[in-house]
């Protein structure tokens, strides 16, 4: 594109972009998708013609010991991509943050120069990890991506005010625990530089169960020179609220309990709660084309 090209367009309000083969040559991404009981509601047609159209983008399904059809779904999918849709199955459910933190340990130790984790339902549509990957392609301080569900002018941001009310409350703790003015940790949509760091920050289960986002965030934060730099919050131009949310209200209060015990240790100087241990059995399940064809 030349610069007289350029020019035009940001006079006519068009909104520049990496080239999609620019973008494809600099960045290769895998994304994690947890999933527990998600066999009605899976959008499998999405899937399949997310990864038709965007070659750069690979998925890690977990399945989070599921007790419906959630595997044979995975299994359809992974047929119709053997190369670049993998599955972990554990062996029992261990919760969104052990899901999380098993599939991310498995992208970490492919070539991604980007992993991350998107949630199942789709509220953050998909097409949003191309936007995520263009600004880790464009900025090589930045550390994490993750989207922001703020409702701008124009933006197609749908979200309810008790919704809204816990993640004001929720970022009040990340900004205390993080110490960095972040505005929105909860939004399922995010993207990491598959470096050393992140392995290290995966090494030990997550202890503030729904709220692990701002521990993964907190464990990062430590190894960043310049914290500012590192995260990049990026505003949603489309976020839309699912129906069939599996985190109860006892959940919530108690991983509110966890992050205030996090907070203490991150600013208080207190000793860390010992979360280490094997965590659950997990079967990596990558199948081979001539398994597909015979199942």
């Amino acid at each position: 594109m030349t610069s007289t090209t350029n020019q035009q367009q940001a006079q006519s309000g068009e909104l520049l972009q990496f080239p999609r083969a620019h973008l494809q040559a600099l960045t290769t991404v895998k994304v994690v998708i947890p999933c527990y009981n998600e066999a009605e509601r899976l959008d499998t047609t999405a899937f399949t013609a997310f990864l038709s159209d965007c070659r750069n983008v690979d998925f890690v399904f977990v399945n989070d010991g599921s007790s419906d059809a959630t595997l044979e779904v995975l299994q359809e999918i992974h047929a119709a991509f053997p190369d670049r849709v993998d599955i972990l199955s554990l062996s029992r459910n261990s919760g969104k943050a052990e899901a999380v933190r098993q599939g991310l340990l498995h992208a970490a130790g492919s070539d991604a120069a980007l992993v991350g984790y998107w949630d199942a339902d789709l509220a953050t549509p998909l097409e949003a990890i191309e936007d995520f990957a263009r600004v880790g392609a464009r900025y090589g301080d930045v550390e994490v991506i993750y989207g922001a569900r703020r409702k701008l002018l124009g933006h197609r941001v749908n979200r309810t005010i008790p919704r809204r009310a816990v993640s004001r409350i929720c970022a009040g703790m990340a900004r205390l625990a993080v110490r960095l003015p972040i505005g929105d940790t909860q939004c399922g949509a995010k993207l990491i530089r598959n470096t050393p760091r992140l392995a290290r920050a995966l090494e030990t289960p997550f202890s503030a169960g729904w709220l692990f986002d701002v521990e993964l965030f907190t464990r990062l934060s430590t190894h960043y020179r310049k914290n500012g730099a590192a995260f990049y919050e990026y505003p949603l131009a489309e976020w839309t609220e699912v129906a069939g949310s599996k985190v109860s209200g006892r959940a919530i209060l108690r991983s509110g309990l966890s992050m205030l015990r996090l907070i203490a240790e991150s600013r208080l100087g207190l000793p860390h709660a010992d979360v280490r241990g094997e965590g659950p059995e997990t079967r990596v399940i990558r199948i081979a084309s001539a398994v597909a064809e015979a199942a």
